[in-house]
């Protein structure tokens, strides 16, 4: 089965290794890692490590998985790319924009938190800041 996942992916931390791991459990894993310019975008501030850096990162941490980055116009091409079996979001993320399960030829599961409260990337950032 193939499964696809999405996301920033800046400073992994245990939320996002609960994610991918779940994911990778799920069958042959591919992250599409957002584009600076798109989590400029969607977030309003740029990530803290590029998007060369975030990929470097997870092929680092999942060698045996696919890693691509994301297309910065057309969100349904890593899709298109991939075909996923499955899409597998975080307890608090939404599909990118543009995309809806009705375009989707696949099945969308979303995983339960994982200490919401100690590992939100936002709530990370938040600390380094102080």
């Amino acid at each position: 089965m193939r499964v696809l996942v999405f996301g920033t992916f800046d400073h992994l931390h245990p939320g996002h290794h609960y994610v991918l791991k779940e994911a990778s459990s799920r069958g042959d894993l591919s992250v599409v890692i957002a584009r600076d310019t798109t989590v400029k975008r969607i977030k309003g501030f740029f990530p803290t490590h590029n998007e060369k850096k975030r990929m470097m990162e997870i092929r680092k941490e999942y060698p045996e998985a696919r890693v691509l980055l994301g297309d910065e116009s057309d969100y349904m091409y890593p899709v298109r790319t991939v075909q996923p079996d499955l899409i597998v979001l975080g307890y608090d993320q939404k599909l990118p924009p543009g995309i809806t399960e009705d375009l989707l030829h696949c099945s969308v599961e979303r995983l339960d938190s994982y200490e919401p409260k100690k590992y939100k990337s936002s709530l990370l950032r938040s600390k380094k800041k102080h």
